[in-house]
């Protein structure tokens, strides 16, 4: 019996979870979910015979290497951070690991390692990283397979609320980590354009986005993801001239999040003292900070921050209650927890709200002088507010990549994300019987 340990019961875990249970029984694998809140991940195992819940504190070495070392492949859905800690466990454990997540540049070091213990580290496999990699790579080996080069790609994903959800100015609502949405876009993003390197500081990134069009859905907002140039050679694009990553959202959106940015909402790197005896109103008087303006504090921020105080950006803070005299419920946080806990309780997904997953590419190519344009797009709604469209596409390409890993069908050791076909071909088919289906308009 192969035994599968999955580290973390959160939003992400539910399609995983139930994914991997099934096959559990057909293919005699053992699952056990380890979470600080082990009723959490009681909830998400139920009364499977193929499954057990434990407690754990991952931050915990002696515990968390005791449970790692009895099993054969641990998915870590911890935040990103604690990756590391738990993928040189698995290399001085001689076990394989599988993420979601981003590859840190100090997990990446351990590549040669894994490579000698033939381990697979297998990362950047749910959604946004993952499925958009995988299908990527199927449509660039195909246009490269009948002699095509690449001349621009485009990759564009949103996780947001489906349309017969949308009830909020904001049209958005958690379908993911909140603090990941919080915190998202710090740093700088760069992507190239028409063979120029370019870079969006975070001050700048909600500024400057652009407008897509979706086919059937109208236009969307997107603004750069991350570090566009770490997948040109990943990709086989070295030569490429236009390559750029972006997350989608509603149209209004970017202009009022760059407002919390300027403001200084999402900020992380300080706490506020006492920050629970102070209201909202009384935090945004504070980051005015030197002021010369006389009138309400909602005035002077439209000021400060350069906008209508009439128009669609105050009126979506002001529904978010920042102008208003409730208390804040966080002790001596951080701006960005403020802001986090604030969204949670209004951008929450409703147990019957749908969420909707969009991904988009866009590839350019020439073929014998004759340029093509390629469009190739998903869109998934969720079936409620725990059923939904994100924890689906996070966890079936974990399910389906770990479900091939215990069955001794994947090669690939090392440090990797799932660019390869022996990866992406069977992931992708398996998908496709779970909906997970792109269209295609070729120009």
């Amino acid at each position: 019996m192969k035994n599968l340990l999955i580290i973390g019961a959160g939003r992400s875990a539910t399609a995983l979870i139930s994914y991997i249970l099934e096959q559990a029984r057909q293919h005699n694998f053992f699952v056990t979910v380890a979470d600080a809140d082990i009723s959490l991940a009681q909830q998400k195992l139920g009364n499977n015979p193929n499954g057990r819940a434990i407690w754990l504190d991952a931050s915990k070495p002696n515990d968390r290497r005791d449970i790692i070392n009895r099993h054969d492949v641990v998915v870590s859905l911890l935040p990103p951070q604690m990756h590391l800690e738990v993928a040189q466990d698995c290399i001085s454990l001689g076990k394989h690991m599988v993420t979601a997540s981003y590859v840190s540049k100090q997990v990446f070091r351990l590549g040669d390692e894994a490579r000698q213990r033939a381990l697979v580290f297998m990362n950047e496999l749910g959604l946004d990283p993952g499925i958009d990699h995988m299908s990527a790579m199927q449509r660039i080996h195909q246009i490269k397979a009948k002699g095509g080069k690449i001349t621009a790609f485009y990759s564009y994903t949103g996780g947001l609320v489906a349309p017969e959800s949308d009830n909020n100015p904001w049209h958005y609502k958690f379908s993911w980590n909140p603090r990941n949405v919080v915190l998202a876009g710090q740093g700088t993003a760069q992507f190239l354009e028409d063979g120029k390197l370019k870079y969006i500081p975070y001050r700048r990134l909600f500024r400057q986005y652009r407008l897509v069009n979706i086919p059937g859905m109208g236009e969307w907002e997107v603004y750069a993801n991350r570090d566009s140039l770490l997948y040109r050679e990943a990709y086989g694009l070295q030569d490429i001239k236009t390559m750029f990553r972006g997350t989608i959202r509603h149209k209004g959106f970017c202009d009022a999040w760059n407002a919390l940015v300027r403001i200084g909402l999402t900020d992380a790197t300080f706490p506020i003292v006492d920050s629970d005896k102070l209201t909202y109103h009384d935090l945004m008087e504070a980051f005015l900070g030197i002021s010369q303006h006389t009138g309400s504090v909602k005035d002077r921020m439209a000021k400060l921050i350069e906008t209508d105080p009439e128009g669609e950006i105050m009126q979506k803070l002001e529904w978010l209650g920042l102008f208003g005299k409730r208390r804040i419920k966080v002790k001596n946080a951080t701006p960005a927890l403020i802001l986090e806990n604030l969204l949670l309780e209004k951008w929450a997904l409703q147990p019957n709200d749908k969420d909707m997953v969009i991904m988009q590419h866009v590839f350019e190519y020439e073929i014998n002088r004759r340029k093509h344009k390629l469009t190739s797009t998903l869109t998934m709604k969720g079936n409620n507010g725990s059923d939904t469209a994100m924890s689906r596409l996070v966890g079936l390409p974990l399910g389906i990549f770990v479900k091939l890993l215990l069955m001794g069908k994947i090669s690939t050791t090392g440090v990797n994300i799932p660019t390869m076909p022996e990866v992406y071909e069977p992931v992708m088919q398996e998908l496709e019987q779970y909906g997970v289906k792109f269209t295609e308009k070729e120009e």
